[in-house]
């Protein structure tokens, strides 16, 4: 099977040399006659794997049957627009295939509850369902490739690899208890880290479930300037080694370590990527161990018009509220809809500071009262723009108006830490 790890920490990896990696894939399987691409959703869009899919497609249209299934999770559907914005006008609608969390899914194993409380030091005590797409075991593809960024990741430490089969083409049960696994073990002992308690689960998935589908990882590690996206390496094989290797140059590219906690931080999401806080919570999760304690959070959000990603989800969010850790805890223990709704009661317990500093969603499609009713702070988002216009700031530190605060673009291409709090 193909190998390829290929990274350029000073210049980056051009086009040309992205073509020629596919290219050698193409060349290693020359009889590929269908095969299934899992590229990740709008919420990646600077991966480069909606490049990387659209060159497969080119080179492959007139020989190949090709489907892509965009590994969504819990995420909604692709709109047309989402397509042509990921992927460009070469691949045709009738090529997608939209995975469905709920119904779409078969189940291939359970991970053990014995080996669940031993990798959680005893913290969660359940045995895990491992249910995925049920395309994923059609024997009529030579090769199933999953494609994505390795990055920072509240839940599973560094995203990708195998999550991008197991919660972006995974089931309820499987999302839901990774989840709540993460949240309850603690997102600040995840984040960033490649060994920990839901990486365990996913590896042990991995060797007992999965090597009988014929699967190929290409993973990326990218950057965001400005306006402009970087691509570093691109890590091309099975085995774990490469995940390990594209980790090591993400925690290089994507971790930025700050002398002390900050004060003030903005954060930008774009209007295409971010619908949901559902979503555009990374902005807390990404900076959460970097903002001094009574510090603040201010989110600019234009595309923000919901909570969750799904009816579902927005109504158990907007019962609850994003109330603190133990509150969340409790709620769990006495309330069903939390319960059987695992992955919600996980991000509930993600998206809040647990009273360390205040977040602010400045937003203009959803009413203040409905911001406050889930326990952020409210700004209006013409207020927003005239005070942190992300078009006249820069990346990092700012200072206007004699106010000090530090700006973030993108927050999912990355995760900020001051150095006290990331051991």
């Amino acid at each position: 099977m193909v190998e390829i790890c290929w990274s350029n920490k000073e210049r980056g990896i051009e086009e040309k040399e992205l073509r020629e990696m596919v290219e050698a894939v193409i060349e290693e399987y020359r009889t590929l006659k269908k095969i299934l691409l899992l590229p990740p959703d709008i919420t990646r869009r600077y991966s480069f794997a909606g490049k990387i899919t659209s060159i497969f497609y080119d080179l492959l249209r007139k020989t190949c049957e090709i489907d892509i299934m965009p590994a969504l999770g819990t995420h909604m559907p692709m709109t047309k627009g989402d397509r042509l914005l990921m992927f460009g006008s070469l691949v045709p609608d009738d090529r997608f295939v939209v995975h469905n969390w709920r119904e779409d899914v078969v189940n291939i194993g359970e991970v053990p509850k014995d080996f669940v409380r031993n990798v959680s030091d005893g913290i969660f005590d359940q045995a895990i369902e491992i249910d995925i797409n049920k395309r994923l075991l059609e024997k009529s593809y030579d090769l199933i490739i999953s494609i994505g960024q390795v990055v920072p990741h509240e839940v599973s430490g560094m995203a990708n690899y195998t999550k991008n089969i197991l919660v972006g083409c995974g089931g309820k049960r499987t999302i839901d208890k990774t989840h709540l696994l993460g949240a309850f073990y603690g997102m600040e002992r995840i984040l960033g880290r490649m060994e920990n308690p839901v990486r365990k689960v996913f590896d042990y998935a991995e060797e007992n479930f999965l090597s009988e589908i014929p699967l190929l990882y290409i993973l990326t590690v990218t950057t965001q300037s400005e306006n402009s996206s970087n691509l570093w390496g691109v890590f091309i094989g099975r085995e774990r080694r490469i995940f390990e290797e594209a980790v090591k140059l993400s925690l290089e590219k994507n971790i930025t370590f700050l002398e002390k906690p900050l004060e003030k931080i903005v954060v930008f999401l774009e209007e295409e990527e971010f619908k949901s806080t559902w979503l555009g919570n990374k902005a807390i999760y990404r900076t959460k161990l970097a903002i001094k304690d009574g510090g603040e959070l201010i989110i600019i959000a234009p595309g923000v018009r919901q909570f969750g990603e799904d009816r579902v989800n927005d109504v158990i969010i907007r019962r609850y509220g994003y109330i603190g850790r133990e509150k969340i805890i409790e709620k769990f223990r006495e309330n069903r809809d939390l319960q059987e709704n695992q992955s919600v009661t996980a991000h509930l317990i993600h998206g809040s500071s647990d009273g360390r500093f205040t977040i602010t969603y400045a937003v203009s499609k959803l009413t203040r009262e409905e911001v406050e009713g889930v326990n952020y702070r409210y700004m209006p988002l013409e207020e927003a723009y005239r005070r942190y216009n992300p078009e006249r700031i820069k990346e990092g530190f700012n200072v206007i108006g004699g106010e000090e605060f530090y700006f973030i673009r993108n927050p999912a291409l990355g995760l900020w830490v001051s150095r006290e709090r990331f051991e």
